[in-house]
């Protein structure tokens, strides 16, 4: 029965194959870079860099203002109409330009004004919202073409070319933040000029009368996405504002290798999406619904736990730097596991169509999320206590998500 199943089942685990290829060969990359940052800035600018990364990654969400998201559908459904669509998003990217410039100002006015110029936040958030996002819409058209081993290489050169910038900046005679923000902008524009490669060759057209349908969509998803990695990054920013720079590189490097574990479920998450496009009815079985969610979990926690035995015994593998942080490592077990199953729960909602209750839920999520990390730092402050809080608040997040999502996926599914 098992070897029926998986002749069954063979496009599907070849296809995941290819796609976790990029994501295992991005995890060691993404260690190598980590390991060269982390222990060539101080863990004060590592902290500053992190959390204009994770600013430039929310603002990055304004880029198109959402219309990256009916490429992806037309990609994966319509192909014959890329062209299409691809002008459609650059005239997007155009009007949302200003946009983001202001935001970006805003952003720095409030949080960064104090740690880091508004010249070097400008490269980072250049280089993350504009640089490598367009390098991510290439990748994820290619995902929709079922091209998965283009944008498995595409996934696997960007880090690599982020990780070489990170080795050669620690050989540099000037290893501060300043410095690093050039090295990084070029990391990201040889990243997108790779990618233009790998785009379809399509010849371009503009049709405003196939994009009205679709902007009620794209707008639903460009808020949600928002909303989901302001989430994600919120604490971050309030981290930084409450705790200082050192408060925040510690925080930054906890989560970057929790973040780690992430990768793997990411392309899962992805596949699931578009099987959910085609079946949005799939999960209609409770035994499904929980095998899945049990399944991301164990592989989650699974994942953090090795990386926190093999840096038991070698715990200065990493560097230095981390060394001196990798005993909180076991206190924060479980945040992977909720933190991944938050995120695939919102997933859920964006592949059947329910843009719209996905934006109010993450808006939700956001809210509680903030309060919450503001609650934690202000309580405890430098205590090292604050760390072993936040498997309560990831876990706390995740019912809240689990509740909004399970009565959402009640509701009929809407074909995009």
């Amino acid at each position: 029965m098992i070897v029926r199943q998986l002749k069954q089942q063979a496009g599907i685990i070849r296809d995941y194959f290819s796609v976790i290829s990029g994501s295992a060969g991005r995890v060691l990359i993404s260690l190598a870079y980590f390991v060269a940052l982390a222990n060539t800035l101080s863990i004060g600018d590592f902290g500053v860099f992190a959390t204009a990364s994770a600013t430039g990654v929310v603002l990055s969400r304004l880029v198109s203002f959402g219309f990256v998201s009916p490429l992806y559908r037309i990609a994966t459904v319509k192909p014959q109409l890329i062209g299409a669509y691809t002008g459609g998003y650059l005239a997007a990217v155009v009007l949302s330009l200003p946009v983001v410039a202001i935001a970006a100002w805003a952003v720095h006015a409030v949080f960064f004004g104090g740690d880091i110029s508004l010249l070097i936040f400008a490269l980072i958030i250049v280089a993350e919202a504009l640089f490598w996002r367009s390098a991510e819409v290439i990748i994820i058209v290619n995902n929709g073409l079922n091209r998965f081993g283009k944008a498995a290489i595409l996934v696997v050169f960007g880090t690599v070319t982020r990780a070489v910038a990170a080795i050669l900046f620690a050989f540099s005679a000037e290893k501060d933040l300043a410095h690093w923000a050039w090295w990084y902008l070029a990391a990201n524009g040889v990243s997108l000029l790779v990618a233009l490669w790998f785009y379809p060759r399509v010849k371009l057209r503009f049709a405003p009368a196939l994009y009205k349908r679709r902007i009620a969509d794209a707008l639903a998803v460009a808020g949600a996405e928002i909303l989901f990695y302001v989430q994600m990054e919120l604490d971050k920013l309030l981290v930084l504002s409450i705790g200082g720079p050192r408060i925040a590189g510690i925080y930054a490097i906890l989560m970057r290798l929790v973040d780690l574990t992430a990768l793997p479920i990411r392309s899962f998450n992805m596949m699931l999406v578009q099987r959910l496009m085609r079946t949005p009815d799939m999960l209609r079985s409770l035994k499904m619904k929980v095998g899945l969610e049990g399944g991301i979990f164990l592989v989650s926690i699974g994942a953090l736990a090795a990386l926190a035995l093999f840096l038991y015994f070698f715990p200065g593998a990493l560097g230095s730097n981390v060394a001196a942080i990798v005993a909180l490592l076991p206190l924060v077990i479980l945040v992977p596991g909720f933190r991944n199953l938050a995120e695939y729960q919102a997933e859920l909602l964006y592949a059947r169509g329910q843009s719209g209750l996905r934006t109010a839920n993450l808006a939700i999520l956001t809210c509680a999320k903030a309060l919450l990390i503001y609650l934690l730092f202000t309580h405890f402050g430098a205590d090292d206590a604050w760390v072993i809080w936040l498997n309560a608040i990831f876990a706390a997040l995740y019912l809240l998500s689990l509740v909004l999502t399970y009565r959402g996926l009640r509701l009929p599914a809407k074909r995009v």
